[in-house]
């Protein structure tokens, strides 16, 4: 396996350590774990970078793909659902935020879901996450 950079390992790590803080919060309530998949982080990654690079902040941009349309092109074939969240500076932070939030938090506690992908990007603007969840 070769490895990126060094900052390529740490963003790995970061959004390895939300989908560890999403388990937990699942195994509080006696869901199963979700599986890290590369073709959902792929996806997700590609939309925060979009979101960040286009300066907007949406599940669509105008003239772009659903998120359904991301995860079906990077190769996974049955899409769930996504979370976004932009400003949280770790995975903490974004983890509260999105389970303050009723429609976000569904998609973490949805027992359907069995996968996950977490992007992160960060630039002058800060942090850009996206959550990608599918069956």
């Amino acid at each position: 396996m070769v490895v990126g950079s060094s900052r390529d390992l740490v963003r790995t790590q970061t959004e390895d350590k939300v989908v560890r803080l999403v388990n937990a919060e699942r195994a509080k309530r006696r869901l199963g774990p979700l599986r890290v998949d590369e073709r959902l982080r792929r996806a997700a990654r590609w939309h925060s970078a979009d979101m960040a690079r286009r300066g907007f902040f949406a599940h669509q941009a105008t003239r772009g793909p659903s998120p359904y349309e991301r995860m079906l092109a990077a190769g996974f074939e049955e899409p769930g659902g996504e979370n976004i969240a932009a400003g949280q500076e770790t995975p903490a932070a974004v983890v509260r935020a999105w389970m303050h939030s009723i429609p976000h938090r569904a998609n973490i506690l949805n027992a359907d879901f069995r996968f996950i992908g977490v992007g992160l990007h960060i630039d002058a603007t800060g942090p850009w996450w996206t959550q990608n969840f599918g069956y």
